[in-house]
């Protein structure tokens, strides 16, 4: 059984300046961070230090950038899929953090919108009957109905995070196994039909639903440094603790899930702050 991320990756900037520039002003700054981000990116690194078999799929382009991400790429315990450089820009998020807490993100989409349906169809050659295909929010809603289509054909469990938010997401509910949303996409996209949707309530816990069963399971407490990546994280791990432990999602996944988010909130940035692949070996399997 495998994992199979689509989604996107990116470089993620961090900026911290004094003030957030009005048209035509020009300011100094200060560069405090690079690291990897991008959903689909953060969730595959992480299914793949719990131990599951992960491929991502997810564009990169031939720049500087590109070459640093794949070669970031190569320490973890993953395989990046297309094996090749898409002919534009990497996708870059750049953050900035002002003096008085406020913060404005540019973020691009030109590589994850290069990546078409036959280079994703292309990586999924080997996916077979029980493997996992897992998307977020951040292809269009064709592509996103594309592959969840050509996922349920072959037998795949479909797994949605919808986030960034579209309103047609709302139209896939009947093509996807598991959801995870948190309470704001919940609302906007009211999910019905899913046999397994957990809705995640931030620092107070989540609530794990079933066609039949509903039950709630407290949040673990943390120091909270940066909740940057936390969903990432909690998502990531409920996953791989149902499927290392060949089970449904259920509660103890959503407590090893709430354990490793406290960890990533207790640290600043995203990437950096993820819990390592020992302490999630030990999380799991303590």
């Amino acid at each position: 059984m495998r994992v199979y991320v689509t989604g996107n990756i990116a470089v993620d900037e961090t900026w911290a300046i004094p003030d957030i520039p009005t048209k035509g002003s020009s300011i100094h700054g200060n560069k405090t961070s690079q690291d990897i981000g991008g959903k689909g990116a953060n969730q595959a690194i992480l299914l793949s230090r719990c131990g599951v078999e992960t491929v991502l799929i997810a564009a990169v382009g031939n720049d500087s950038n590109g070459r640093w991400i794949r070669e970031k790429m190569r320490a973890e315990p993953l395989r990046l899929l297309p094996d090749f450089l898409f002919p534009c820009h990497s996708d870059t998020s750049i953050i900035f953090n002002s003096a008085d807490g406020d913060n404005a993100i540019i973020t691009t989409t030109v590589a994850a919108d290069s990546l078409g349906l036959p280079d994703i169809t292309q990586a999924l050659t080997d996916a077979a009957p029980g493997d996992v295909l897992l998307q977020q929010g951040n292809f269009s809603l064709e592509k996103t109905r594309s592959l969840f289509e050509l996922a349920k054909s072959r037998g795949m469990t479909t797994v949605f995070n919808p986030s960034p938010v579209k309103s047609g997401f709302a139209q896939l509910w009947p093509l996807v196994d598991i959801a995870i949303l948190n309470q704001h996409e919940a609302a906007l996209l009211r999910p019905a039909g899913v046999k397994m949707l957990v809705v995640t309530h931030g620092a107070q816990g989540a609530w794990l639903n079933t066609l039949d069963t509903q039950r709630f399971c407290p949040a673990t407490s943390a120091a909270v440094v940066d909740t940057t990546g936390a969903g990432d994280t909690f998502l990531a791990v409920m996953l791989a603790s149902a499927l290392l432990r060949e089970t449904q999602i259920d509660e103890l996944a959503l407590t090893h899930a709430s354990k490793a988010a406290a960890i990533t909130v207790s640290r600043p940035g995203t990437f950096s702050a993820f819990p390592k692949a020992a302490e999630l070996s030990a999380l799991l399997h303590g």
